[in-house]
């Protein structure tokens, strides 16, 4: 049985090309961590076996895949592990060499205080460390920030494809695992899954290291299956936080809204196409009343937006989980 004081802090590390870097960032985790879980995705160059063969550490347990699932795949693979392990806290590490293991304490620190459930990293607190990140990252990370933003709900929070993570157990054990993108979309699919639990989510500082290593997310692929998955997410969150979940002003906010702004526009290019098609000057009646329902349907869309960005989560769950349990 664990510690009660001491929570049980584990690491989980997707694998997939990263033998160059994987024994450094082993040796690189401090002793607060009692549990390292290495996934060898299918790696081509068996990351597992290099492992395997090579490190020492005693706190290391590699997992195969006998097929490649991704990087999300990967990490739900780990996470089962974890649990099963009895993991309290279970960080996300990649194994080429991007990410600090020394900033592991800033990542469990909130979520040991009780101030947030699953911890994420932020590259871009400082200003001049943003100068060292590649241009094409850089755009690619404002760009699904934004967008990330609106279909997760988490207005707070920026660098959502970040990968440096951490979250209570209790948290994690709520999530459908199923469900959750094995791909590239993980990290952001991770996210609206935490909101429709009402999870704190808190982003941490660090910086980012770029070496040889070659990403292989592509703008192509935010613009086209990123954007598809982000609207469906968008539509989900709003069926489960404002419908079914719960009914408040807002629920009826946006669609009112949205008919307004709909019936005002559809009122306008009607008329606009009939004056055109006629050739004669439209009343400034009519378009009086083609942009009052369209300003009213603006107003409360932004009266909507205005309550999501305040009902961000606050208030952690797994502390409301943990009093639920009789031997808590």
């Amino acid at each position: 049985m664990n510690n009660p004081i001491l929570p049980l802090i584990s690491v989980v590390i997707p694998c997939y090309r990263v033998t160059q870097h994987i024994l450094a960032v082993i040796d690189g985790i401090g002793s607060e961590v009692s549990q390292i879980y290495v996934i060898d995705d299918k790696c081509p160059d068996h990351s597992g076996n290099f492992v395997r063969a090579n490190c020492r550490d005693q706190r290391v347990v590699v997992i195969d895949h006998l097929e490649n699932q991704g990087v999300g795949g990967a990490v739900m693979s780990g996470y089962v592990a974890a649990l099963a392990g009895g993991a309290d806290i279970i960080i996300k590490l990649d194994g080429d060499g991007q990410m600090d293991a020394r900033l592991i304490p800033n990542f469990i620190a909130p979520i040991l205080s009780g101030e947030a459930d699953y911890t994420k990293g932020n590259r871009f607190f400082d200003l001049e460390q943003i100068r060292a990140m590649p241009t094409v990252r850089l755009f690619g990370n404002a760009v699904l920030s934004f967008i990330t933003k609106v279909s997760s709900g988490y207005w707070d929070i920026f660098d959502p494809t970040n990968g440096y993570t951490a979250i209570h157990a209790e948290a994690l054990r709520h999530l459908p695992f199923k469900k959750i993108s094995h791909r590239y979309f993980f990290e952001s699919d991770m996210l609206f899954r935490l909101n429709t639990l009402h999870a704190v989510v808190v982003d941490i500082p660090m910086d980012a290291n770029y070496g040889d290593e070659v990403s292989n997310l592509k703008i192509s692929k935010i613009v086209t299956e990123f954007l598809g998955k982000h609207i469906r997410n968008f539509f989900k969150r709003l069926f489960y936080n404002y419908y079914l979940r719960n009914m408040s002003l807002a629920s009826i906010e946006l669609p009112l809204g949205v008919g307004l702004v709909l019936m005002g526009g559809s009122y306008g290019v009607w008329h606009w196409l009939n004056s055109a098609r006629i050739d004669t000057a439209t009343p400034a009646g009519t378009v009086m009343l083609a942009a009052l329902p369209i300003l009213m349907g603006i107003q409360l869309i932004l009266a909507f937006l205005a309550y999501d960005i305040a009902s961000v989560p606050h208030r952690p769950i797994h502390k409301k989980i943990l009093l639920k349990k009789p031997n808590a």
